[in-house]
């Protein structure tokens, strides 16, 4: 069982940290992209919980709802980019949900030069990034919840 979760928590730890690391690239992450980190991050917390001991099994559980999280975003985040369903107005298409922010933010220096579009597709091998996010999530659901089950 702590093999399983130590293997889950580094799975999340690595695709943060993947994240992370395309953004030092340029690769600048639009708002769902972000969304996606929340959920990683919460499965680390709750791992390392886990590992210390404390209420592994409730922990695994947690962060396997974390990882269906991460991953059913990633798949929603990757349906925007193709075109299959519309995306929050605030970051797709033609950028009308922008109309709230006033002059002054879009023209602030105090965040990126640019605004990212969440059905733009900046990044892809075979499936997207955030296609791969939800893939490898995923995966990573079904470790923490037979995790879980050993606990």
């Amino acid at each position: 069982m702590k093999r399983l979760i130590a293997l889950a928590t580094s799975g999340h730890i690595t695709l943060l940290g993947g994240a992370f690391l395309f953004q030092l690239a340029g690769y600048a992450p639009c708002a769902m992209c972000i969304w996606q980190r929340w959920p990683h991050a919460a499965a680390i917390v709750s791992g390392l919980i886990a590992l210390s001991g404390v209420i592994p099994r409730t922990m695994a559980v947690l962060a396997a709802l974390a990882a269906l999280t991460t991953s059913a975003i990633g798949f929603f985040h990757a349906g925007v980019e193709q075109g299959w369903w519309p995306g929050p107005s605030s970051c797709t298409g033609n950028g009308d949900g922008l109309s709230s922010l006033s002059g002054a933010d879009l023209l602030s220096t105090d965040v990126s030069d640019t605004i990212i579009m969440c059905d733009d597709i900046v990044w892809q091998l075979g499936l997207t990034m955030a296609g791969w996010n939800g893939v490898f999530s995923l995966v990573l659901a079904v470790v923490w919840i037979m995790a879980a089950r050993r606990a």
